[in-house]
Protein backbone atom coordinates (compact mmCIF):
# COMPACT_ATOMS: atom_id res chain seq x y z
CA UNK A 1 0.00 0.00 0.00
CA UNK A 2 1.28 3.16 -1.07
CA UNK A 3 1.69 6.35 1.23
CA UNK A 4 -1.25 8.13 -0.62
CA UNK A 5 -3.96 4.75 -0.32
CA UNK A 6 -2.69 4.84 3.05
CA UNK A 7 -3.72 8.61 3.73
CA UNK A 8 -7.05 8.22 1.69
CA UNK A 9 -7.85 5.20 3.78
CA UNK A 10 -7.48 7.00 7.39
CA UNK A 11 -8.98 10.31 6.11
CA UNK A 12 -12.45 7.73 4.92
CA UNK A 13 -12.14 6.15 8.39
CA UNK A 14 -11.80 9.73 9.90
CA UNK A 15 -15.18 11.15 8.13
CA UNK A 16 -16.68 8.02 9.00
CA UNK A 17 -16.31 8.03 13.03
CA UNK A 18 -16.41 12.08 12.78
CA UNK A 19 -12.82 12.70 14.03
CA UNK A 20 -10.56 15.18 11.67
CA UNK A 21 -8.80 14.01 8.89
CA UNK A 22 -5.27 13.46 9.32
CA UNK A 23 -2.49 15.81 7.65
CA UNK A 24 -2.06 15.28 3.90
CA UNK A 25 1.48 13.51 3.54
CA UNK A 26 4.55 15.70 3.35
CA UNK A 27 2.30 18.28 4.70
CA UNK A 28 5.34 19.23 7.16
CA UNK A 29 8.50 18.28 5.50
CA UNK A 30 9.87 21.70 4.90
CA UNK A 31 9.16 22.31 8.69
CA UNK A 32 11.12 18.69 9.69
CA UNK A 33 14.69 19.91 7.79
CA UNK A 34 13.96 23.00 8.90
CA UNK A 35 14.41 21.91 12.76
CA UNK A 36 17.01 19.16 11.81
CA UNK A 37 19.11 21.94 10.53
CA UNK A 38 18.52 24.02 13.70
CA UNK A 39 19.57 21.21 15.35
CA UNK A 40 22.82 20.41 13.48
CA UNK A 41 23.82 23.73 14.18
CA UNK A 42 22.92 24.36 17.85
CA UNK A 43 25.25 20.95 18.10
CA UNK A 44 28.24 22.68 16.06
CA UNK A 45 28.02 25.60 18.39
CA UNK A 46 28.21 23.29 21.59
CA UNK A 47 30.98 21.34 20.02
CA UNK A 48 32.93 25.11 19.67
CA UNK A 49 32.28 25.33 15.63
CA UNK A 50 31.37 28.44 14.99
CA UNK A 51 27.23 29.04 13.79
CA UNK A 52 25.68 30.00 10.70
CA UNK A 53 22.65 31.31 9.45
CA UNK A 54 19.66 31.82 11.11
CA UNK A 55 21.32 29.89 14.35
CA UNK A 56 23.99 32.95 14.39
CA UNK A 57 21.58 35.54 13.75
CA UNK A 58 19.58 34.77 16.77
CA UNK A 59 22.26 34.03 19.13
CA UNK A 60 23.66 37.35 18.04
CA UNK A 61 20.15 39.47 18.62
CA UNK A 62 20.28 37.45 21.93
CA UNK A 63 23.43 38.76 22.65
CA UNK A 64 23.31 42.06 21.66
CA UNK A 65 19.82 43.04 21.89
CA UNK A 66 20.59 46.58 20.63
CA UNK A 67 21.90 44.56 17.14
CA UNK A 68 19.16 44.54 14.59
CA UNK A 69 18.55 41.65 12.36
CA UNK A 70 19.54 41.95 8.57
CA UNK A 71 16.98 40.08 6.26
Amino acid sequence: MSITQQHLLDAYRAQHLGEPAPPAPGAQDWQVVREWRDRREFRAVLADRPAHGRLRQSLGRWLDPGRRATS
